[in-house]
């Protein structure tokens, strides 16, 4: 004895009273009842005829009910079976043709929330600009048209344009011709909201805006690129003849896509325009790049506190003879503090510096006229400074030393002897009156005085790790450079003190090296030029 397939529960609910459209069919799939909402809904169904449509409710019917969907017309049903007693089955429809659209486009939200996620981190990825336009024209392509152009706006005649065709072929290039020639894009660039894609013309589009081989233009968007207070460009959308034009929905999520790129483009030109401006500024804060004057050897070496920074508190400048001043000036001071603060005011001190170089003679009346200017400026700093004048007579190179609070630089003779020059005074920046004591020093050939800053002695490292290199370290290091270049001794001071800190923190660093040159002189007829030297 076999046992019968399980068949669902017999309907005992009345048709003719469900609120819903009943369809009632009996064993052969003929219409045994229709309630009021299935007249309605099926006005070509009859009773005691076979049901012709909705083809997926009779396709349901001769196989073993189950519950089923599908459309009529323009809505959605889904039909659940009730097999009667008397063997015929009562489908009961309910339509859901509300809740599909609400699934669509909850999932359509996702989607389009997912990818301005993606673009997001897409386009923040670089502060580069045209990496930004690059990613923009991508993107657009790939989930919004058939074809994207981004163009930045521009004080020049030439628009600027990257495109993304259909192929995913990226482009740059630029445009002669006035955005006028394209509707809303004169209006995009400057910001204006975008005009609604129905009201523009696909075949005034010009042949510049439309790539090699994409075909007829069927849809065009125009859509501003908003940025940060101005406008960063317009973003183009083309789609082919051949697709369906742009929906209000499409132009909508066009716009919040562009909003997210201008952000991105506005901030990278932001700060491109940020990173020219400090590399010009920077220019004037680094120590300048020394070389042999007036027959005297000059070397110079910086380090900042940190090595991510460039600049900091530390100086040091070489300004060559003049006309009013027939020495070389040579200047190496330390401000008080570290980074970007202590640059800025270093660049007030060398520019004062530079405009007093007239009576650069007379050291105390310069470092006197420089104190005035810092205590009556709102910087709260202080500076160390030392001066030397520098000029060269036969073999020999003649120095006036002058110290303002900086520690005395070290003379370095030909037989590895290591001497103080004999100078002092107060620092500048906060006494109303300063005093100082210049000392002179001859070089012979050969010889070296050395300039530093307390960077170098007060620096902290060694086997403990907090142990200063202190004076003593100096000196031996220094007079280990005894006969050698100028930028020997540079590199040699900042190999030791390097080797002492290792991966400690430290304050800036900076070394001058004043040299003779050990050879004879060979100069240029005029006397002025830099001249050679024999071994």
């Amino acid at each position: 004895m076999t046992s019968s397939p399980a068949r669902p529960r017999t309907c005992a609910v009345s048709a003719a009273s469900a609120p819903c459209p009943v369809v009632v069919l009996d064993t052969d799939g003929h219409l045994a009842e229709l309630n009021d909402p299935a007249r309605a809904l099926l006005p070509a169904a009859r009773l005691g005829q076979p049901l012709s449509s909705p083809a997926w409710l009779v396709d349901a019917d001769r196989a073993r009910p189950a519950p089923v969907g599908g459309e009529v017309g323009e809505r959605f049903f889904s039909a659940h079976p009730s097999v009667l007693a008397g063997g015929g089955t009562a489908w009961w429809l309910m339509e859901e043709t509300a809740h599909r659209s609400a699934v669509a486009e909850l999932a359509a939200e996702r989607g389009r929330t997912r990818f301005l996620t993606e673009a997001s981190a897409a386009l923040l990825a670089s502060l580069n600009l045209e990496r930004c336009m690059e990613v923009t024209a991508r993107l657009a392509t790939e989930h919004l048209a058939d074809a994207a152009l981004v163009v930045a706006p521009t004080s020049a005649r030439s628009l600027p344009v990257v495109s993304c065709d259909h192929r995913g072929e990226l482009t740059r290039s630029t445009v002669s011709e006035p955005p006028d020639s394209v509707p809303g894009l004169a209006e995009a660039l400057r910001g204006f909201p975008p005009v609604p894609s129905r009201w523009i013309d696909p075949a005034t589009a010009p042949d510049w805006l439309i790539p090699p081989g994409f075909g007829e233009v069927g849809s065009l968007v125009i859509t501003p690129l908003p940025g940060l207070g101005v406008p960063a460009g317009a973003l183009v959308l083309l789609r082919r003849a051949q697709q369906h034009a742009f929906t209000e929905a499409e132009e909508s999520l066009a716009g919040l896509f562009a909003a997210r790129a201008g952000a991105a483009m506005s901030a990278a030109r932001l700060y491109a325009e940020q990173n020219s401006i400090s590399d010009t500024l920077m220019r004037e804060l680094l120590p300048p790049t020394l070389r042999q004057t007036q027959g005297v050897e000059f070397a110079g070496g910086y380090r900042a506190s940190k090595d991510t920074e460039r600049i900091g508190g530390d100086f040091y400048d070489v300004h060559p003879p003049a006309e009013d001043s027939p020495e070389t000036l040579v200047v190496l001071g330390d401000v008080a503090g570290k980074g970007l603060e202590a640059a800025v005011l270093t660049g007030k001190i060398r520019n004062a510096l530079h405009a007093l170089l007239p009576m650069a003679d007379d050291h105390a009346r310069m470092l006197r006229l420089v104190n005035n200017a810092l205590r009556t400026s709102h910087h709260t700093r202080f500076a160390t400074l030392v001066m030397a004048s520098v000029r060269r007579e036969e073999r020999e190179v003649v120095l006036r030393l002058t110290s303002a609070g900086h520690p005395a630089p070290l003379i370095i003779r030909r037989d590895g002897s290591v001497e103080e020059a004999d100078t002092g005074g107060t620092l500048i920046g906060v006494l109303p009156a300063i005093t100082s004591r210049t000392a002179r020093v001859r070089l012979a050939p050969g010889e070296t005085c050395l300039l530093f800053t307390d960077g170098v002695t007060e620096a902290r490292g060694g086997p403990l790790g907090d142990t200063m290199f202190g004076d003593q370290r100096l000196r031996r290091a220094a007079a280990e450079c005894a006969g050698l270049p100028a930028e020997a001794v540079v590199e040699r001071v900042q190999m030791v003190t390097s080797q002492w800190i290792g991966d400690g923190r430290h304050d800036d660093i900076a070394v001058l090296a004043i040299t003779a040159p050990r050879g004879a002189h060979l100069s240029a007829v005029d006397g002025a030029t830099r001249g050679r030297y024999t071994a």
